[in-house]
């Protein structure tokens, strides 16, 4: 009786609040964006207040760590309270976060900003990606898949709009922030009268999730685990060290054509998602994997030919693969995560690519003011091409085995 009085409730809300899922999916791409909006600045910051490419990353890992604490947290959060609540409060942080990099005129402002906006990113993710699936719990992989979509289309964006603002309006280190606050405050509104789709909430205390999966999906999790962490370990020093390093080689110190060469990633990635539907998420993850391996080996070239439109088409191929490796593992977890244990799953995934997205920018940072970023950027590549090269031989493997 319990039970069919929730499905008739999720069904009347369903009616009522068509463009629910819809919200769901742009405030995920807006806070994405928030992430990813600082990167076209940070050469400005480092130039305004002369530091180094470690302290760079170190701002951009503090981000990632507040994030690993989010996920850790929200998701059984949100399984408990709902997923509204969660997603208000995660919209209040950013705004905060936006207001701190408004007035900041230091490295420690920036750093508590960023960890503000790690903070309210990493709960949007996973409480949203939970939301999408109470709202459509029938259709895990289309989900995944746009998703995928939105995350990078907001990156896209967000970027791009960062880097045009900060070239050509005035206060290029407050103008960004100011539009993006003015963006998270109509999305707050609209969560404000979002009706909570997550009815079939637990009861209890509110505990640290552990970072455990269900016994069922083990070898699914870990597939698409290890993808996303490939894909997310590229993506961390694609946002706090490649605009430099493209500006650098290139000889090109245009705020727009850094924001370019990400957003144009991003883009990609956001393309190669919306058209691979057709594809199972699993064999788009596996291609995926081994395309980013590949386009990843090709940076390197393209970089020492110092030439813009190489560096530009070599983002595009990176961001291409990005997008269907990061894309498909996302799916393929959406399409077999238990309804009951979709949160606490969701915390799992992203701490794992939290983790993976910091550890690697913090090292490459760091090993940057011992050598040149030139220098540095070829060893991590290489890495990071073994671990996607990892995780599609896993998926291979899996193909093999149900052969």
């Amino acid at each position: 009786m319990v039970a069919t009085t929730q499905a008739a409730t999720r069904a009347e809300q369903g009616s009522r609040q068509t463009w629910a899922y819809a919200l769901i999916l742009i405030a995920s791409g807006v806070a994405l964006g928030v992430s990813g909006a600082p990167a076209p600045l940070y050469g400005l910051y480092q130039q305004s207040w002369h530091f180094s490419a470690l302290t760079t990353t170190f701002v951009f890992a503090t981000y990632a760590v507040a994030a690993l604490g989010a996920v850790l947290v929200s998701g059984r959060i949100s399984d408990v309270v709902g997923r509204k609540p969660v997603l208000l409060g995660a919209f209040g942080l950013m705004i905060v976060g936006l207001v701190v990099f408004l007035l900041a005129d230091n490295v420690a402002m920036l750093l508590i900003a960023r960890a503000l906006h790690g903070a309210a990113v990493g709960a949007t993710v996973v409480a949203g990606s939970a939301a999408l699936l109470d709202l459509r719990p029938k259709d895990g992989a289309r989900t995944g898949q746009l998703s995928g979509v939105a995350f990078n289309v907001g990156m896209a964006v967000a970027i791009l709009g960062s880097a045009v603002l900060a070239q050509y309006a005035p206060h290029p280190l407050r103008t960004p922030y100011l539009v993006i606050t003015v963006l998270c405050l109509l999305i707050a509104v609209g969560m404000v009268v979002l009706e909570e789709p997550h009815t079939a909430r637990k009861t209890g205390r509110i505990t640290i999730a552990k970072p455990a999966v269900p016994q069922e999906i083990r070898a699914d999790f870990w597939f698409s685990a290890l993808g996303v962490m490939a894909a997310w370990s590229v993506l961390g020093v694609l946002l706090s060290l490649y605009p430099s390093l493209a500006q650098a080689k290139t000889g090109i110190h245009n705020l727009v054509f850094g924001g370019a060469v990400v957003a144009s990633t991003a883009t990609a990635g956001a393309l190669a998602q919306a058209i691979a539907g057709g594809v199972t998420a699993r064999r788009a993850a596996i291609i995926g994997d081994i395309g980013m391996a590949v386009t990843l080996l090709l940076t390197i070239p393209a970089l020492n030919t110092h030439n813009w439109v190489l560096v530009l088409l070599a983002g595009v191929a990176l961001g291409g693969t990005f997008g269907l490796g990061f894309g498909g593992s996302l799916r393929h977890l959406s399409n077999v995560v238990p309804q009951h244990k979709r949160g606490e799953t969701m915390s799992a995934y992203y701490l794992l690519a939290y983790s993976a997205m910091a550890v690697p920018t913090v090292i490459a940072g760091w090993a940057a003011t011992t050598w040149s970023l030139s220098t540095v950027f070829p060893w991590f590549v290489v890495v990071v091409a073994v671990a996607c090269l990892g995780a599609a031989g896993i998926g291979l493997r899996r193909n093999a085995e149900a052969a």
